[in-house]
């Protein structure tokens, strides 16, 4: 008799459990499904990347194209994302004399910096993304120039607006790690006015669409 009460009484929390979750008026409880993190396709025509180099006497700027890429976005947050550069297309904008940028960049696809027809694209991979604050945030990535991959962290603005993430942000890279070396103090001496330095610029505005 004894046991058969024990038996009605666990009966009786077990149906009581059930109908909590799933009895009538009740209900059933369901897990919910993490965000899932969505690609967003760079839209070339509106992103690009500038350069700067400075030399003792004086400075040289301009641009290469984007090539393709994307974001990954997971609910409203940017996680990641991964971008070609074309290492081909690199102009200079403040060369005014077309024979003589003709040059500037001819040099610039040699051997003595990016050897462009050995290494036609650049890549950046974004590994990490920090926020801080607003629309400022972190970005910690994989450069890789030349085929040599280095990590640099800069400080960026993160726009999402609608279906499109726009950020802009300067990294300061140093071209000896991705082993440009000419016209370096750091690799040659006595070079006096003809040194460049080894620190140049590469500022990033990215715009991409879901």
């Amino acid at each position: 008799m004894k046991s058969n009460l024990i038996l009605a009484g666990l009966a009786a929390v077990a149906l009581t459990t059930a109908t909590s979750f799933s009895g009538p008026g009740k209900t059933a409880v369901k897990a919910v499904a993490p965000a899932k993190a969505t690609a967003y396709k760079v839209d070339a025509a509106k992103s690009v990347l500038t350069w700067n180099g400075k030399k003792v006497t004086g400075e040289h700027s301009g641009n290469v194209k984007v090539k393709d890429g994307s974001f990954v976005v997971d609910g409203s947050k940017l996680t990641g994302g991964e971008f070609t550069f074309d290492m081909n297309s690199i102009t200079c904008t403040d060369l005014t004399d077309a024979g003589y940028n003709a040059k500037f960049i001819g040099h610039m696809k040699s051997e003595d910096f990016f050897n462009t027809a050995k290494y036609p694209t650049s890549t950046f991979k974004i590994t990490k993304v920090t926020p801080k604050g607003g629309e400022n945030y972190d970005i910690t990535g994989n450069m890789t120039i030349k085929g040599i991959t280095n990590a640099v962290t800069f400080p960026a603005t993160v726009k999402m607006a609608g279906n499109t993430v726009t950020a802009e942000g300067k990294a300061t890279l140093d071209r000896t790690k991705y082993d440009i070396r000419y016209g370096s103090k750091s690799f040659f001496e006595n070079i006096g006015d003809k040194a460049i330095y080894d620190d140049f610029t590469v500022g990033m505005k990215l715009v991409a669409n879901k």
